[in-house]
């Protein structure tokens, strides 16, 4: 591998979402992430997800949402329930940089494999571990999924249809984003720990990162609010709280999203809509006046576009630089100019299907360029060469830690 942390040894031991997730962000970097997963079974997400075809068209064991997550890794299998499991962690920590786990609080202290006792064996280990609600607190040996943290971290009372509406509620964001969000967490607290390491400390150090504590964090743009002035945000469904007009209008053929937050950006939009003179009267003429006055404001706006496709608006919208965009679904995601210029969906070699979309990491960098080169792995694929190339044992050893059933072949 090559990449800007090609020097990188990542032992990943985590499972499901958020450390997987952390785990390709730093394979993508060009870490050499070893995925140590259970024999026979793995992570739990190879069971979650739409089937890969082989090239003969035939569904394979291979799922998409295992295939999301952990490309530009290795995979071995090793039981830990085995002393010599354990050991054979133990010595591949020796030989990483670091440690990432998403096990429940405490876990890995019966197998030791937690920080204590393996900064003993590498005291230059940056050690994460990603728990539901951290290593304290009168929570932290509790189970935790991205529901329970999009409810507990305040993102359902911010999602959803307005209160005294019809269908009015709570709702969860569509994707995973408590485990996404932490992920991005560890990544950049792993990152850190690594320049402190390398550059002021010499040592390694551990990572108590909570699902719950992230998810917190990432919603303080709008709970200020309430720390600053006791004001509870609302749910306002596809709205704004803060300007206007900000949400979804009706085209002939679909909807569109606006949102001009500016005065300069409303006046832009009331040329396009051929009524300049709105963005002169009074009661429009300023974000906190639109804002007041947004009931009567929106009604006018939505007569005003809905007898004309998006079509129509969308090349005028842009032309005059106002903020706006069609609601896509997936395949016109993929198929919009602008994704297809950025190359967001890269192609990479898989064992079983020939070749793989996935979608690429954002980040562009210009020295070096990021490589997309090594396909999410088969359960177990890489067990015998990582034990040859970093353990450094010979072929019997191999076979017979594979006949005790520590390891799978």
């Amino acid at each position: 591998m090559s990449g800007i942390l090609s020097k990188i040894r990542v032992l990943d031991l985590s499972r499901v979402l958020s450390g997987p997730w952390a785990g390709q962000m730093l394979g993508d970097f060009g870490a050499d992430v070893i995925k140590v997963e259970r024999p026979g079974t793995g992570d739990d997400l190879r069971d979650q997800g739409a089937r890969l075809k082989d090239l003969s068209g035939n569904e394979t064991g291979e799922r998409s949402t295992f295939l999301s997550t952990n490309r530009a890794k290795r995979s071995i299998t090793i039981d830990l329930a085995k002393p010599e499991g354990q050991a054979l962690v133990r010595e591949l920590a020796a030989h990483s940089d670091v440690l990432l786990e998403n096990y429940k609080t405490g876990d890995l202290k019966r197998y030791g494999l937690d920080y204590d006792s393996l900064r003993e064996v590498n005291p230059k280990l940056v050690y994460c571990s990603i728990t539901g609600f951290g290593q304290t607190g009168p929570y932290r040996e509790l189970p935790g999924y991205d529901l329970l943290f999009q409810a507990m971290g305040g993102v359902m009372s911010l999602t959803g249809v307005p209160d005294g509406q019809p269908g009015a509620g709570p709702q969860r964001a569509g994707y995973p984003v408590s485990d996404l969000t932490s992920g991005f967490y560890a990544t950049i607290g792993i990152l850190a720990a690594l320049h402190h390491r390398d550059t002021v400390s010499g040592r390694g150090q551990h990572i108590d990162l909570a699902l719950l504590d992230a998810q917190v964090a990432a919603t303080s743009s709008m709970a200020m609010s309430y720390l600053v002035a006791g004001q509870l945000p609302v749910r306002v469904g596809m709205g704004s709280q803060l300007v206007a007009p900000y949400g979804d209008f009706d085209c002939a053929d679909g909807k569109i999203m606006i949102a001009a937050s500016n005065d300069k950006q409303f006046a832009q939009l009331c040329k396009v809509m051929a009524r300049p003179e709105l963005a002169r009267e009074e009661r429009f003429s300023s974000v906190p006046q639109r804002v007041a006055n947004k009931q009567a404001l929106l009604p006018i706006i939505a007569d005003l576009l809905k007898d004309k496709p998006i079509d129509h608006w969308m090349p005028l919208l842009r032309e005059a630089v106002v903020p706006a965009a069609p609601i896509y679904d997936f395949d016109q995601v993929y198929e919009d100019p602008q994704i297809r210029h950025r190359e967001l969906v890269k192609t990479i070699p898989h064992p079983l299907s020939g070749t793989l979309k996935v979608v690429g990491n954002p980040l562009n960098f210009s020295e070096p360029p990021l490589e997309y080169n090594r396909p999410p792995p088969l359960l177990g694929e890489h067990t015998a060469e990582i034990l040859r190339e970093v353990l450094s044992l010979d072929d019997a050893e191999i076979e017979r830690l594979a006949q005790q059933k520590v390891t799978a072949a």
